[in-house]
């Protein structure tokens, strides 16, 4: 099953690549198939196998020898491993479906944001629809909390993005609405920690060695999905390592 699992997440990780990539042009995630960016030839279907295509062909289309973005095998790969990881903690159960869940969202938008630096509002609803079936499964405890935390993520993010005048984007304060309805108000607070702790990480190590100046836009996406992934799995350790100080 956990082999299963691991393929299941290759795939899903490779359709995602398309859904972040196609989305936001406005295209569509069906039609027409696959095909080099560079020399727009049709890929084979032994050119699409996750991962191992990109290994076999060393990273080059095997039309133009043009170079394939590594960002494509690390999705389709991070992909598995989470899956596979929210398997060996939930088992099969339906938790283990909302963690798919959520990880497909967070992987969408890490390719979205990092790539056109948007997060779409077609994306956005469609999982939105999702946690709302998911939580009127499942309920947090207690209910409302979902409510709350909807709102305490929507008006957070809001205010940043008023204080700073434009400072966060408002595709980052609808996503941080849906996140905190999926997971509750505690659990959306601490993903915005970690996910600002992972920022201005990236920030400082970014102007230490110069990859980018003061001033340059830097997508908030791929931390708010490193910090939520981050909260949603190890919440309890690190409320529990954070009151053991006091």
């Amino acid at each position: 099953m956990t082999f299963a699992v691991f393929i299941y997440g290759l795939l899903l990780g490779s359709f995602f690549n398309v859904v972040g990539m196609r989305v936001p042009a406005q295209k569509s995630v069906v039609k027409p198939g696959s095909a080099c960016p560079k020399c727009g030839q049709r890929l084979s279907p032994l050119e699409l196998i996750p991962v191992l295509s990109f290994v076999i062909q060393g990273g080059k289309c095997r039309h133009c020898r043009s170079k394939i973005s590594p960002l494509y095998p690390v999705v389709e790969l991070s992909t598995a491993l989470l899956f596979v990881y929210a398997y060996s903690r939930f088992g099969w159960t339906f938790e283990f479906l909302f963690a798919c869940t959520l990880i497909s969202l967070l992987v969408i938008i890490f390719m979205t944001d990092i790539n056109y630096m948007l997060i779409p509002d077609k994306i956005l609803l469609a999982f939105t629809a999702i946690f709302f079936i998911e939580r009127l499964i499942e309920p947090l405890s207690p209910w409302w909390t979902s409510v709350t935390g909807a709102a305490t993520g929507f008006a957070l993010l809001l205010l940043i993005a008023i204080v700073s005048k434009g400072g966060m984007g408002g595709g980052d304060i609808k996503l941080f609405a849906v996140i905190g309805f999926a997971l509750g108000t505690k659990i959306v607070l601490l993903s915005f920690f970690l996910a600002s702790l992972a920022g201005a990480v990236f920030g400082a190590f970014g102007l230490l060695t110069g990859t980018f100046k003061r001033g340059d836009h830097i997508p908030f996406g791929p931390f708010i999905s490193i910090g939520t992934l981050a909260a949603y799995f190890f919440h309890h350790e690190i409320f529990l390592w954070y009151f053991s100080l006091f």
